[in-house]
């Protein structure tokens, strides 16, 4: 194996970290890191498959996916500092009325 391909198994095992902890933690912060770790691992592997190609396109594509991390973790801990006030507990058991 070449190490883009031990690159891109790191990408799939940090991926799959981050979606086991989206599905088994219940605290609203942790779920969240999860989700940013999964975000990363993917710009991870359009940092690979760019190298690999020798185009600019992935790294491109990874500079956008950093701007809408950067978005989307914005606009999650505004969420989660509502919750907090209204809710006073980050668990996510306390939340099933936003999911319907």
């Amino acid at each position: 194996m070449d190490r883009y391909q031990y690159l891109i198994a790191l990408a799939v095992l940090t991926f799959a970290i981050g979606l086991a902890g989206v599905v088994v933690r219940r605290n609203l912060m942790v779920v969240v890191m999860c989700v940013e770790v999964m975000l990363n691992s993917v710009v991870l592997a359009f940092v690979v498959f760019a190298a690999r190609s020798g185009t600019l396109a992935g790294a491109a594509m990874a500079f956008f996916l950093y701007i809408a991390a950067a978005c989307e973790i914005a606009v999650a801990m505004a969420i989660v500092v509502m919750l907090v006030e209204r809710r006073g507990s980050l668990d996510l058991a306390a939340d099933y009325e936003l999911m319907g």
